[in-house]
This record gives C-alpha cells, structure tokens and sequence, in this order.
C-alpha cells in the first residue's frame, strides 16, 4: 500500500506541481507573455540552487519548508512554460499567419481511408504567393473526397491550394468540442480537397524508421486479413494486436464500449508484458556470458520500443515501455525502485515531450487505472481470504476489476457518461479469449507462413474473437446492463472519488473518520444531484439548434421533450448534435417529429406551422403558406425560416407581428445576407443559426 511507502514516491510528488502548472498553462496563462514567465522560473531556479549550495552555512536545515516550497513553485513555472512554448500558433511562422494562394504540407501520420473520404494531419512547411516561398510552421488537418488519394502515405510532400478554415466549435449545448480537441493536438485549421486539388511532388521523405514500421504494419494486418474472413474478427485483431483501428465498426465499438472492456480493443500494457515476459523467457540463455544480461537488456529495449513504433507510438505503450525500460535497467544495476515512481517517471517523460497529452482521455484513463490498482487492488484483495486457490486466483481477478472499476468511473462518467453494471461479468468472460488472441496474434504475426501451423492458428483466432464479440453483444443487450446519461460536473467528479476511495479505505483500515468523510461526500453529492434533478424538472425551454443543412428544434418541458426535425434518431448527426443535449438534461421520455406532423399533448399542439408550446408560439412557415394572404395579422411570438424560400419575409411582415424570427442554416448564404440587410433597416429582433451558437428561449 501506498501508506507503508511513503518516502519511496518522491518523483509522485514531484509529478503532482508540475501537473497543476500543466493545466494552468493551458487554461490561466494563455496568452501569457512567455518572457516573463521564464525570468521567474530563472531567478526561482537560481534561489533554489544558492540554497543548496549554502544549506550548512545557512543552517537551511532548520527550514526544511523553504525548499519543498521553491521546488514546488520551480515545477510549476515549468509545467506553464512547457505548454505555452509548445503551442504553435503563437509561432511567428506559423502558416496562418501569411496570405498565401499554395501551401507545401508533409504528410505526418497514416492517412486513413474511411466511406471514401481521406484523413490525415500534415505540418505545413511552406507557402507560395505569386511564386515567392516562405518557409512556416503549423499542422493542419486534411480531408480529401477521393478514393484515388488512398495511395497517399506518410512522409509524401503535397502541393494544395491555402483554402483552409478554422476548425469549427462546438454549435450545440452539450456537443462534444471538436476544436477545443484538436486545439490541444496543435491543430487549428481543415481543409477539404477534392479530385485533382493536390499534387504529390516528393514521396517517402519522412522518418524512414516510421515510414518502414507503418508498412510493416499494414503487412501484418494485410496478413490478418489473408488468414481470417469475418470482417468483425479481423477488425478486433488488427486494433487489439497492432493498434490499427480503421476497420473497427462502430457497433463492435459500442459493444466493448457498454460493457465496460473497451482497453481490450486498445494497445496497453498487456501487449508489452506479454512481449517483455516472452522475450526474458526465450533470452535467459545469455545470462551466463561476460556481457549476456547487457545484450539480453539491449535486445528487450530494441523490441518494446520498436512495438511502441509499430503501434503508432500509443500513448498506453510508451508509458508501459518507459516502465519497463526502469525495471529493465534497475535490475541490470540492481537496483529496486517502487512502482509509482516509475509510473511517474512514465508521466514525466511523456508530459516534457508533448504536455498537451494531459488533455487526452485515453492518457488521463491509463495512469488513473494503472495507479488506481497499484494502490486499491491490495485493499480490496485483502476483503476476502479463500483456502481453495482455484476460488482464490478467481477473486483475485475480481478484485482487480474492482479496483480497475472504482478508480476509472468518475473519469469515464465526466467523458463517456455511462457506468457498465455487468462489468465484473464482462470482464471475466473477456479476460481468458483477450489474453489467448494476444498471446496467438503475436506468435501467428512473428512466424512466416506455415501452411498448416499459420492456417489453425489464424482459426483460432478468428473463432476466439466470435465468441468474445457474441458474448459481449449478448451482456450489452441484457436489461439494465449500463447505466446512462451521467452527467458530472468537475466538483461531482471529485466527490465521487473521495467517497468511493475513502469507503474502500475504510472497509479495509476500519477507521471510523474514513466512513464519517465518505458518508459526508455522498451527503453532498447527493445534495448536488437533488439539486440538479429538481432545476431540469421545473424547467421549460425552447433550443433552436444549428444543425447546418438540418432543421432541429427542442421542445423541453421538464423531464419530457418533443423534437421538430427532418433527422431520424439513428443518424450520425442527431447522435452527435441533439441526442447529448438530451441526456444531459436527464431526459427520458424524447418524441421526434418531422416538420409536416401534427402534434396534440396536453403540453405542446401542432397544426401545419402553427405550434403552441404552453404559452408561447411558434410558426414555421411552408411552400403553401408564401402563396396564401391572410385577412388580418397572426400574433406569434417566434418564426423559423428554413427551406431557402423566396420572397420570404415580405409574405411574414405582411400576415404576422412577432417578436423574433429564426433563420437556420438551411438558407443560403445569399438570402441570409439579404435577409439581414433588410431586417437591419426595419429594426427587426432577428437570430441566424447559421456558423452561430444554438439559442435558448425560457417559456412559461
């Protein structure tokens, strides 16, 4: 346990002020002058190595405070520096900083062919102005609509016009921030291409060392795909295996994801214990040479870090590599080092290198899981105690699911918003066929085509992952099997953890303060949830989404709501754009209708484009409606545009008086300009959707 080593973890609390500088650097101090910063880390750095130097002499020792203090504040200067430094827009060169009619881009990941659209980032090395280059910095994201444009890889040099936009943010409550994402990978800016918009004017000019691995990995899954014929089986190995994930469909994904056993679809540190155990195994026989433990310790190196290449350097391999790279090393010094140290030391590394992995859930998840059952899985372990082993070795992976569950929920509630009920189950029935495809993927991958060996193995594989995927879709579909719409917010998500880990403390110490502070954590969250509960249910809001070439408007009347839209609730942007506003607001009871439907509620009726939502209305007008001319002047509150129609608003202006008119993204360009301009000269309380936030309107 983590309490009986407390002075074995210094570089854990070294790690813990160089993370909050992380995050105030990404958060507090952008665009932050970095000068400044610098100056103050330098004369903090110099105060602490004076001290240092005079600890005797100064008699230092009396205050012991005074260093932990300046190395405390010296590591967080530096967590804020390393992210402000990393950024790249605030590079003088970058290429958004200079009009351009072409840019130079090189290709700097595996491009990824997916319904007939190519994506991949690029770092923009050059721009060309009236055949004047310029040298810049800066990534961008690329999507070209081509089906040709698959014989694009990495390192390939690419010509493409500088018609590029800022990536777009969220436009919908709810909706996951794609900009806020790619901001923190360093990329700002997109640009769609179609055929013949780009020119490849140099191939094969990137690293050769990952240039060669890449198509050693697209070798190794073109062999999987030789030896297996379901497509599912054949996704899960080559993403389980290899990290390669472009084939996994979105309903295998789902299925892992409900219950609770999505790290088997990720490259982790299972795959690199199982190499670093084979490899000590098969190289024990130069441990009696001059120079045999060295060779044997260069040799594991090579290999884990040259499977992190392979997989694309994944973020849970290369904190794994890192780890075992110590132990490795430790023990060819002899040497003992504690666990979470080298998990720190993992965290380190990977954070000096590239500090906006912090941002990554993945990265967040893998060292919470691994740190979680370096300290928990002990405590909960020792709950129990079995005499028959068999019944032993069973709680024993029990416990590590508990103490894998207890610590990733929080986390995978603030991101993911479910909890798997059946994990324990799914997580015991996964753990077997994961470890025999693991341990028979890497042997089918390493040996060279044996007729008869190749083909069985591959079998094997192949009718091992079947059962898995079945078995799971079978758990996913059981009645109540995950728990949805959770929707922390950050002081949620600490209380949770608080109270879970101070019970679980408490079940194992039986200490009276640790129950007394977990039931007051719960107190309080439940108090936060009440209150939560009792706001959405009281509340009564009109939302106007932007779903650009889509209609979408939320009626929400407490728990309940009704959507008018031309989406149907299996299509990719209603689950992307509407449903997570929905399940944020813990709504359980959601009818869609299409803008020709009639409702009748107690709460809401429709009739052709007249909608009265409790006491407010609403009339969206249709073909039929710019034809008619009415006798007198309807009184509405709102009017929705949408369709694109002609003569729009001097048939609205005419039949109605209203308080505010909607335009949605549906319209042109040219009418919402011209629309806007007349509204402006008549003084007009008018919203356009269109590149614009949603709007929410409170009603009574």
């Amino acid at each position: 346990m983590i309490a009986n080593h407390k002075g074995e973890i210094p570089v854990v609390a070294l790690l813990l002020p160089f993370l909050l500088g992380i995050i105030a650097g990404l958060s507090l101090f952008a665009g932050v002058y970095t000068y400044w910063l610098v100056i103050i880390f330098a004369f903090f750095c110099v105060a602490f190595i004076l001290l240092n130097l005079n600890y005797t002499r100064l008699k230092l020792y009396k205050y012991r405070w005074l260093g932990g203090s300046l190395i405390t504040i010296v590591l967080f200067l530096f967590g804020c520096i390393i992210v402000l430094k990393n950024s790249e827009t605030d590079a003088k060169g970058h290429f958004s900083k200079n009009t351009a009619q072409y840019l130079f881009i090189k290709i700097n990941n595996e491009p990824v062919l997916k319904n007939g659209l190519l994506r991949f980032t690029a770092k923009v090395e050059a721009t060309e102005n009236d055949g004047i280059h310029t040298q810049t910095s800066g990534s961008l994201l690329v999507t070209i609509k081509d089906s040709a444009a698959s014989n694009l890889y990495y390192g390939d040099e690419v010509l493409i016009p500088a018609k590029y936009k800022p990536i777009e943010p969220p436009f919908n409550p709810a909706e996951f921030n794609y900009k806020k994402y790619m901001a923190y990978k360093n990329i700002f800016y997109q640009a769609f291409l179609f055929p013949k918009q780009y020119k490849v004017i140099a191939a094969n000019t990137g690293n050769p060392l990952i240039e060669n691995s890449l198509r050693l990995r697209q070798h190794l899954v073109e062999k999987i795909k030789l030896n297996m014929r379901d497509t599912g089986a054949i996704a899960v190995a080559s993403t389980l295996i290899l990290g390669y994930k472009a084939n996994l469909s979105e309903d295998i994904l789902q299925a892992y994801k409900n219950t609770g056993t999505v790290y088997v679809l990720t490259v982790s540190g299972s795959q690199v214990a199982i190499l670093y155990l084979l490899l000590s195994f098969i190289l024990q026989f130069l441990n009696p040479y001059k120079f045999g433990k060295v060779i044997r310790a260069a040799i594991i190196l090579a290999v884990i870090w040259y499977y992190a290449l392979l997989t694309g350097f994944s973020l849970a391999i290369c904190r794994v590599d890192v780890m075992v790279s110590l132990v490795v090393i430790g023990k060819l010094a002899r040497r003992y080092i504690n666990t979470l140290n080298l998990l720190a030391v993992s965290a380190f590394s990977l954070l000096i290198y590239d500090p906006f992995y912090i941002t990554e859930a993945g990265f967040r998840l893998s060292f919470i899981a691994v740190s979680g059952l370096i300290v928990l899985q002990p405590v909960v372990y020792k709950w129990l105690k079995f005499k028959n082993k068999w019944v032993d070795k069973v709680w024993a992976l029990c416990s590590v699911s508990i103490a894998a569950q207890v610590v990733i929920f929080p986390v995978s509630a603030l991101y993911f918003h479910q909890f798997p009920v059946y994990f324990l189950v799914s997580n015991l029935f996964v753990a077997i066929p994961a470890a025999l495809v693991m341990y028979g993927g890497i042997l089918f991958l390493l040996l060279p085509k044996i007729p008869f060996v190749s083909a069985s193995i591959a079998f094997m594989l192949e009718k091992t992952i079947i059962i898995m995927n079945k078995g799971l879709a079978y758990i996913e579909n059981v009645p109540y099997s995950a728990i949805n719409k959770i929707w922390l917010t950050v002081p949620e998500y600490l209380l949770l953890y608080a109270m879970m880990i101070s019970l679980f403390y408490f079940i194992y110490d039986r200490k009276l303060w640790l129950l007394k502070f977990s039931m007051i954590c719960t107190l309080m969250l439940c108090i936060s949830f009440s209150v939560k509960s009792i706001q959405q249910s009281d509340s009564k809001e009109l939302v106007w989404l932007n779903l650009k070439k889509h209609q979408g408007i939320v009626f929400k009347n407490g728990n309940k709501a009704v959507v008018l839209t031309d989406l149907k609730s299996t299509d990719k942007t209603y689950l992307y754009s509407v449903k997570p506003y929905l399940d944020s607001c813990q709504i359980n009871d959601v009818k869609l209708y299409n803008l020709g439907q009639d409702i009748n509620t107690h709460w809401i009726r429709k009739k052709h484009g007249l909608v009265q939502f409790l006491n407010t209305t609403v009339f969206i007008p249709d073909k039929k409606f710019y034809s008619n001319d009415f006798r007198q002047k309807i009184k509405t509150n709102y009017i929705y545009i949408t369709g694109n129609p002609d003569n729009a608003l001097n048939s609205i202006n005419r039949d109605f008086e209203y308080a505010t008119l909607i335009i949605d993204g549906s319209n042109s360009d040219a009418k919402i300009d011209q629309w806007a301009k007349q509204l402006n000269t008549e003084s007009v309380n008018y919203k356009i959707l269109k590149r614009n936030n949603y709007i929410i309107s409170a009603s009574n």
